[in-house]
């Protein structure tokens, strides 16, 4: 992903294999931290769609490396 970079997030569990993305059920690449303490974790492709909304909503934006 070009545009979301990989952000190091102290307190943050990793990736998991088995995590999927709450749009559409592929394998999670980003998970946005959200102000509101929750997360969200997304596709690549949902990711890059919804990445100007995230920005905005989120604390930290963390991909998979």
């Amino acid at each position: 992903m070009s545009a979301i970079e990989s952000a190091s997030l102290a307190g943050t569990r990793p990736f998991e294999a088995a995590e999927r993305c709450d749009r559409c059920g592929a394998k999670a690449k980003v998970r946005a931290v959200l102000t509101s303490g929750g997360e969200l974790l997304f596709c690549g492709h949902h990711a890059r769609a919804h990445e100007d909304s995230l920005r905005q909503a989120a604390v930290a934006l963390q991909s998979v490396s």
